[in-house]
Protein backbone atom coordinates (compact mmCIF):
# COMPACT_ATOMS: atom_id res chain seq x y z
CA UNK A 1 0.00 0.00 0.00
CA UNK A 2 2.82 2.33 0.79
CA UNK A 3 5.13 1.65 -2.30
CA UNK A 4 5.76 5.26 -3.17
CA UNK A 5 8.92 6.29 -0.46
CA UNK A 6 7.51 9.64 0.37
CA UNK A 7 4.37 8.52 2.10
CA UNK A 8 5.96 5.99 4.38
CA UNK A 9 6.01 6.85 7.58
CA UNK A 10 5.43 7.72 10.21
CA UNK A 11 4.48 11.25 9.10
CA UNK A 12 4.65 14.20 11.74
CA UNK A 13 0.82 15.33 13.49
CA UNK A 14 0.68 18.75 14.02
CA UNK A 15 0.31 18.94 18.05
CA UNK A 16 -1.73 22.14 18.23
CA UNK A 17 -5.64 20.11 17.27
CA UNK A 18 -7.04 17.41 18.45
CA UNK A 19 -5.34 13.93 17.60
CA UNK A 20 -8.62 12.61 15.94
CA UNK A 21 -8.52 15.57 13.65
CA UNK A 22 -5.10 15.27 12.89
CA UNK A 23 -4.84 11.77 11.63
CA UNK A 24 -8.09 12.55 9.95
CA UNK A 25 -6.44 14.75 7.64
CA UNK A 26 -3.48 12.49 7.05
CA UNK A 27 -5.63 10.07 6.32
CA UNK A 28 -7.63 12.20 3.59
CA UNK A 29 -4.22 12.39 2.24
CA UNK A 30 -3.60 8.83 2.04
CA UNK A 31 -7.10 8.39 -0.21
CA UNK A 32 -6.39 11.90 -1.92
CA UNK A 33 -2.57 11.15 -2.84
CA UNK A 34 -3.77 7.81 -4.01
CA UNK A 35 -1.45 5.84 -1.48
CA UNK A 36 -4.52 4.00 -0.91
CA UNK A 37 -6.19 3.60 -4.62
CA UNK A 38 -9.65 4.15 -4.97
CA UNK A 39 -11.50 0.78 -4.38
CA UNK A 40 -9.21 -0.76 -2.24
CA UNK A 41 -9.19 -2.14 1.24
CA UNK A 42 -8.16 0.11 3.72
CA UNK A 43 -5.52 -1.64 6.29
CA UNK A 44 -6.38 0.09 9.81
CA UNK A 45 -3.21 -1.33 11.63
CA UNK A 46 -0.62 -0.72 8.66
CA UNK A 47 -2.24 2.84 8.18
CA UNK A 48 -1.94 3.29 12.45
CA UNK A 49 1.84 1.93 11.65
CA UNK A 50 2.02 4.72 9.52
CA UNK A 51 1.23 7.74 11.26
CA UNK A 52 2.57 6.61 14.65
CA UNK A 53 -0.67 5.83 16.06
CA UNK A 54 -2.96 3.90 17.48
CA UNK A 55 -5.77 2.34 15.68
CA UNK A 56 -8.57 3.93 17.39
CA UNK A 57 -7.93 7.41 15.78
CA UNK A 58 -7.81 5.71 12.75
CA UNK A 59 -10.76 3.92 13.26
CA UNK A 60 -12.96 7.46 14.52
CA UNK A 61 -11.22 9.13 11.43
CA UNK A 62 -12.74 6.37 8.49
CA UNK A 63 -16.20 6.77 10.55
CA UNK A 64 -16.11 10.47 9.48
CA UNK A 65 -14.93 9.57 5.99
CA UNK A 66 -17.29 7.31 5.39
CA UNK A 67 -20.17 10.09 6.10
CA UNK A 68 -18.50 11.85 3.31
CA UNK A 69 -18.72 9.10 0.72
CA UNK A 70 -15.17 8.76 0.75
CA UNK A 71 -15.02 4.97 2.41
CA UNK A 72 -17.79 2.62 2.77
CA UNK A 73 -17.71 -0.28 4.94
CA UNK A 74 -18.17 -3.84 3.84
CA UNK A 75 -18.95 -7.04 5.57
CA UNK A 76 -16.15 -9.16 6.60
CA UNK A 77 -13.44 -6.65 4.85
CA UNK A 78 -13.59 -3.52 6.68
CA UNK A 79 -13.30 -0.40 5.24
CA UNK A 80 -12.64 0.12 1.39
CA UNK A 81 -11.83 3.18 -0.46
CA UNK A 82 -14.69 4.64 -2.48
CA UNK A 83 -14.39 4.16 -6.36
CA UNK A 84 -14.19 6.39 -8.64
CA UNK A 85 -17.48 7.68 -9.88
CA UNK A 86 -18.42 6.95 -13.70
CA UNK A 87 -19.38 9.47 -16.26
CA UNK A 88 -22.84 9.88 -14.95
CA UNK A 89 -21.32 10.16 -11.43
CA UNK A 90 -19.38 12.82 -12.59
CA UNK A 91 -21.98 14.64 -14.49
CA UNK A 92 -24.11 14.29 -11.04
CA UNK A 93 -20.99 16.00 -8.95
CA UNK A 94 -20.93 19.18 -11.38
CA UNK A 95 -24.77 18.84 -11.37
CA UNK A 96 -24.56 19.88 -7.63
CA UNK A 97 -21.44 22.15 -7.99
CA UNK A 98 -23.63 24.20 -10.20
CA UNK A 99 -26.37 23.92 -8.16
CA UNK A 100 -24.07 25.01 -4.81
CA UNK A 101 -20.80 27.01 -5.78
CA UNK A 102 -22.34 29.71 -7.89
CA UNK A 103 -24.89 30.63 -4.83
CA UNK A 104 -21.63 30.49 -2.08
CA UNK A 105 -19.97 33.13 -4.69
CA UNK A 106 -22.61 35.54 -4.41
CA UNK A 107 -23.11 35.11 -0.47
CA UNK A 108 -19.58 35.48 0.22
CA UNK A 109 -19.48 38.53 -1.99
CA UNK A 110 -20.72 41.24 0.71
CA UNK A 111 -18.62 39.02 3.59
CA UNK A 112 -15.36 38.71 1.75
CA UNK A 113 -12.65 41.24 3.98
CA UNK A 114 -9.04 42.02 2.94
CA UNK A 115 -7.46 39.79 4.61
CA UNK A 116 -9.36 37.11 2.74
CA UNK A 117 -8.89 39.21 -0.23
CA UNK A 118 -5.58 38.75 -0.11
CA UNK A 119 -5.56 34.91 1.21
CA UNK A 120 -7.31 34.44 -2.05
CA UNK A 121 -5.33 36.57 -4.50
CA UNK A 122 -2.03 34.70 -2.78
CA UNK A 123 -4.03 31.11 -3.69
CA UNK A 124 -4.21 32.59 -7.34
CA UNK A 125 -0.26 33.21 -7.48
CA UNK A 126 0.75 29.97 -6.13
CA UNK A 127 -1.40 28.12 -8.64
CA UNK A 128 0.11 30.64 -11.56
CA UNK A 129 3.79 29.12 -10.04
CA UNK A 130 2.90 25.42 -9.34
CA UNK A 131 1.74 25.66 -13.01
CA UNK A 132 4.52 25.82 -14.88
CA UNK A 133 7.30 23.68 -12.92
CA UNK A 134 10.35 21.93 -13.72
CA UNK A 135 10.40 18.38 -15.00
CA UNK A 136 11.54 16.91 -11.54
CA UNK A 137 9.29 18.90 -10.38
CA UNK A 138 6.09 18.11 -11.98
CA UNK A 139 3.80 15.92 -9.69
CA UNK A 140 4.79 17.84 -6.76
CA UNK A 141 3.40 21.37 -8.16
CA UNK A 142 0.74 19.36 -10.01
CA UNK A 143 -0.39 18.40 -5.84
CA UNK A 144 0.43 21.68 -5.15
CA UNK A 145 -1.56 23.41 -7.74
CA UNK A 146 -4.42 21.04 -6.49
CA UNK A 147 -4.32 21.64 -3.18
CA UNK A 148 -4.32 25.44 -3.84
CA UNK A 149 -7.26 25.03 -5.72
CA UNK A 150 -9.13 23.37 -3.00
CA UNK A 151 -8.10 25.99 -0.74
CA UNK A 152 -9.44 28.68 -2.59
CA UNK A 153 -13.34 26.69 -3.19
CA UNK A 154 -13.00 26.29 0.06
CA UNK A 155 -11.93 29.64 1.50
CA UNK A 156 -15.30 31.19 -0.77
CA UNK A 157 -17.47 28.58 0.72
CA UNK A 158 -16.42 28.95 4.12
CA UNK A 159 -17.09 33.24 3.72
CA UNK A 160 -20.84 32.06 2.48
CA UNK A 161 -22.43 32.30 6.24
CA UNK A 162 -23.33 28.71 5.91
CA UNK A 163 -22.11 25.75 7.93
CA UNK A 164 -24.36 23.69 5.67
CA UNK A 165 -23.65 24.78 2.31
CA UNK A 166 -19.87 24.91 3.08
CA UNK A 167 -19.81 21.80 3.64
CA UNK A 168 -21.97 20.25 1.12
CA UNK A 169 -19.22 22.04 -1.26
CA UNK A 170 -15.97 20.69 0.40
CA UNK A 171 -17.69 17.01 0.23
CA UNK A 172 -17.97 17.95 -2.99
CA UNK A 173 -13.92 18.69 -4.04
CA UNK A 174 -13.06 16.15 -2.15
CA UNK A 175 -14.30 13.70 -5.26
CA UNK A 176 -12.94 16.20 -7.31
CA UNK A 177 -9.64 16.13 -6.00
CA UNK A 178 -9.57 12.32 -6.52
CA UNK A 179 -10.27 13.09 -10.28
CA UNK A 180 -7.87 15.80 -10.44
CA UNK A 181 -5.17 12.94 -9.14
CA UNK A 182 -6.73 10.44 -11.93
CA UNK A 183 -6.94 11.97 -15.01
CA UNK A 184 -3.69 14.83 -15.59
CA UNK A 185 -4.33 16.87 -18.44
CA UNK A 186 -3.60 20.77 -19.69
CA UNK A 187 -5.86 22.83 -17.52
CA UNK A 188 -3.80 24.39 -15.10
CA UNK A 189 -3.80 28.21 -17.14
CA UNK A 190 -6.72 27.91 -18.15
CA UNK A 191 -8.35 27.17 -14.00
CA UNK A 192 -5.82 30.19 -12.76
CA UNK A 193 -8.22 32.75 -15.01
CA UNK A 194 -10.82 31.66 -14.38
CA UNK A 195 -9.74 32.01 -10.84
CA UNK A 196 -8.70 35.62 -11.49
CA UNK A 197 -11.64 36.05 -13.17
CA UNK A 198 -13.68 34.82 -9.31
CA UNK A 199 -11.31 36.91 -7.33
CA UNK A 200 -11.83 40.44 -9.42
CA UNK A 201 -15.94 40.05 -9.23
CA UNK A 202 -15.34 39.50 -5.47
CA UNK A 203 -13.52 42.55 -5.22
CA UNK A 204 -16.08 44.53 -6.69
CA UNK A 205 -18.07 43.15 -4.32
CA UNK A 206 -20.36 42.18 -7.15
CA UNK A 207 -22.31 39.01 -6.22
CA UNK A 208 -24.28 38.40 -9.56
CA UNK A 209 -20.68 38.79 -11.44
CA UNK A 210 -19.52 36.62 -8.78
CA UNK A 211 -21.98 33.71 -9.20
CA UNK A 212 -21.99 34.03 -13.45
CA UNK A 213 -17.89 33.64 -12.70
CA UNK A 214 -17.64 30.73 -10.78
CA UNK A 215 -20.72 29.19 -12.46
CA UNK A 216 -18.99 29.54 -16.01
CA UNK A 217 -15.47 27.92 -13.95
CA UNK A 218 -17.76 24.96 -12.99
CA UNK A 219 -18.81 24.49 -16.11
CA UNK A 220 -15.79 24.91 -17.65
CA UNK A 221 -14.01 22.09 -15.91
CA UNK A 222 -16.98 19.88 -16.19
CA UNK A 223 -15.43 20.38 -20.40
CA UNK A 224 -12.39 20.10 -19.55
CA UNK A 225 -12.20 16.98 -17.40
CA UNK A 226 -15.21 14.89 -19.14
CA UNK A 227 -13.67 14.12 -22.06
CA UNK A 228 -10.16 12.94 -20.19
CA UNK A 229 -12.82 10.48 -18.19
CA UNK A 230 -14.28 9.58 -21.50
CA UNK A 231 -10.75 8.83 -22.99
CA UNK A 232 -9.53 6.51 -19.72
CA UNK A 233 -13.35 5.08 -20.01
CA UNK A 234 -12.26 3.84 -23.83
CA UNK A 235 -9.19 2.65 -23.29
CA UNK A 236 -9.81 0.60 -20.26
CA UNK A 237 -12.67 -0.86 -22.44
CA UNK A 238 -9.75 -1.47 -25.04
CA UNK A 239 -7.32 -3.38 -22.95
CA UNK A 240 -10.48 -5.42 -21.49
CA UNK A 241 -11.40 -6.15 -25.06
CA UNK A 242 -7.72 -7.21 -26.10
CA UNK A 243 -7.31 -9.40 -22.65
CA UNK A 244 -10.27 -11.32 -23.67
CA UNK A 245 -9.04 -11.83 -27.28
CA UNK A 246 -5.64 -13.16 -26.44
Amino acid sequence: MFSDDEARGPRPLPARRALVDDVYDAVLGLLMDRVIDPGARVNIDAVARDLDVSPTPVREALTRLEAEGLVAKRALKGYVAAPLLDARGLRDLYDMRELLEPEAARRASGRIDDDTEAELSESVEQMRAASDPDEDERFRSYRRFIDEDLHFHHLIAEHADSPLLAEAIVRLRSHMHLYRLNFRHDFEDDTVREHERILEALRRRDADAAAEAMRAHIAQSYERLGPALARNSEAEQSETRGLTTS
